[in-house]
Parts: C-alpha cells; structure tokens; sequence
C-alpha cells in the first residue's frame, strides 16, 4: 500500500496502471467506514498476490486530486488501468464484493503466469537462448491456453526449428479459430506451404522450371505465385514477398486477391513480437517489416 499525493500521482498511479491495475483508495482520517475497508483492502492486495496495486489518497489533504476524480463521498475506491478508470464503488462494501468486483476486472493467475512466461521467453530469444526460449512459451501455452500471443510465438519458433510436426501440435488447439484470427491464419498458410514444398522430389529443378516459366511470361502468376510459396517455405521471406509484389503490380485481384494475402501473411510471421509500451506510444518497427509493408501500401493504393 502506498500513500499517493500530487507529487507521485503521475508515477504511483497513472504510469503504474500501464503495467497493472491501480485500485486508488480515496479516504480521510476521520472517516469511520475508511477505517473498516482499509485494512481489509490491505489484506486483499496481499492475498491477491500481484493482480493489483493499492493507493491510498487523503481526500482532505488532496483535494485537488478528489476533484479530479469527482469524489462526491468516502470512502470511494477508483480502479484504474491503462492511466482510465475501469470501474469504482463507494462506501465500505463487504469483502466478499469487493473480492467480487476485483474478479470482474482482473486478470485470472494464470493468464498473469502466462504473461510472464510469454516475456521470459522473449529475453531468452532476444539473448540467443533458444531451447529456453522453447521451454518457457511451451509453459505460457500449458498455463494459459488462451494466449494466443504465445502460442503464435512457440509454433513460429518450432516451425523456425524445422519442427513441423511439433508445430501442427501445438496449433492444432486454435485450428478453427485461425479463421477468425489473422495471425494465426498467417501461421497456418505458412504450415501449408511448408507441406506443399515438402512434397517436391527436386527443388532445385523445380524452382528453375518456375523461373523459366516466368522469364517467358511474366504474367504467368500461377508460376510466380509457386515460386513465392517455395522461397516462403524455405524463410526466403524477401525474394517471396518481391515474387508477390511483382503480382500485385500486374493485377491486385488476381486469384481472389490471394498474392496480397499470403503477402500479409508473410509480414505476420517475420513480424518480430513487439516490446510493451505505454498507451499512446508508439512501439519500434522492423525495419523490413517497415519497407515492405510501405511497398505494399504503394502497390494497392495505385
């Protein structure tokens, strides 16, 4: 618990609330039922372990803070994420609805342990620790199913691993909501091209035979289109993207606009994960990702 005043609202408040939620307790010494709730609530930041952070606010002492927040009575309790208001209740509730008005708003244990596991496992990418990586968003996606963040990273770094089977595994779970789930239809049409190029007896041969094709017609996009999906399923995701383009720059519609699409879905997978930042900014763009998909803008837009 925290006592918060103009001077460290900025930083105890709004910018913790970017990370977690903020439960701000508005309150007063002679206040009787502050007195009640307020241990209660203390009680309540420690059983919950994390889920929330309390603040405290003398509204006599505070009044510009009171005002700001239109306390009309106390005790007043204000749950904030993300630097707005989420919800709130007056007065001293029994903790059974405030355990019940908690519940409503944040997140379960495992959805924060998955999180967690999810951020762990992109230190250890980002410092060269693969199989820890592995292990760690394998644990996110045990923990919390419902992480589709995660579960996006661990079938992308299987499939980077030459693990496809341990990838259709792991995606089989979200297989009917990749119909829904951009991302994750961007994954499974990488699997799928992975399949088709595993089929070919002779790549080599069969990339020359395509390449011949396309000198001798360059409107021949059936042929662009299966080199596009060969150099894609070998993480030759530039020299795919340009086949793509060169579509694209030819007719937008063809095949039911399917070069843009599998363009789209391209830029998903090597779309690195993006560090979190605080509303309202920005996060830093891969640079590839950034050109490629202005040249996409530049091509559809024409």
């Amino acid at each position: 618990m925290i006592n918060v005043t103009a001077a460290n609202f900025e930083t105890e408040v709004i910018q913790a609330s970017m990370t977690t939620f903020v439960l701000v307790d508005f309150w007063a010494p002679w206040c009787g039922p502050c007195k009640v709730i307020g241990p209660m609530l203390e009680k309540l930041e420690t059983e919950y372990a994390g889920r929330f952070k309390l603040v405290k606010i003398d509204s006599d002492q505070e009044q510009q803070l009171s005002q700001a927040f239109g306390i009309r009575s106390i005790p007043t309790c204000v749950l904030l994420h993300n630097g707005q208001p989420v919800d709130g209740f007056m007065g001293a509730l029994p903790e059974g609805e405030i355990k019940a008005f908690l519940d409503k708003h944040l997140p379960a244990v495992e959805e924060l342990e998955s999180i967690e596991e999810e951020a762990e496992a992109l230190d250890a990418l980002a410092e060269g620790d693969v199989e820890g990586a592995l292990a760690k968003l394998q644990l996110a996606v045990e923990t919390d199913g419902e992480n589709d963040d995660a579960r996006f990273d661990l079938v992308k770094l299987l499939l980077q691993l030459d693990r496809d089977d341990d990838a259709k595994v792991a995606f089989a779970p979200v297989i009917a909501k990749s119909l829904a789930v951009r991302r994750l239809d961007s994954l499974n049409r990488w699997m799928q091209a992975r399949d088709a190029q595993a089929t070919v007896v002779n790549p080599e041969a069969r990339a020359a035979e395509l390449q011949a094709a396309i000198t001798a017609n360059k409107r021949d996009f059936e042929a662009r289109y299966n080199l596009a999906s060969m150099l894609w399923a070998n993480n030759q995701f530039v020299p795919a993207m340009d086949e793509l383009l060169e579509i694209l720059m030819r007719d937008k519609s063809w095949n039911d606009e399917l070069a843009r699409k599998t363009y789209i879905a391209i830029l998903d997978v090597i779309d690195p994960p993006k560090p979190k930042v605080a509303e309202g900014q920005v996060p830093p763009e891969d640079p590839t990702v950034a050109t490629y998909r202005r040249r996409l803008s530049s091509v559809v837009l024409s």
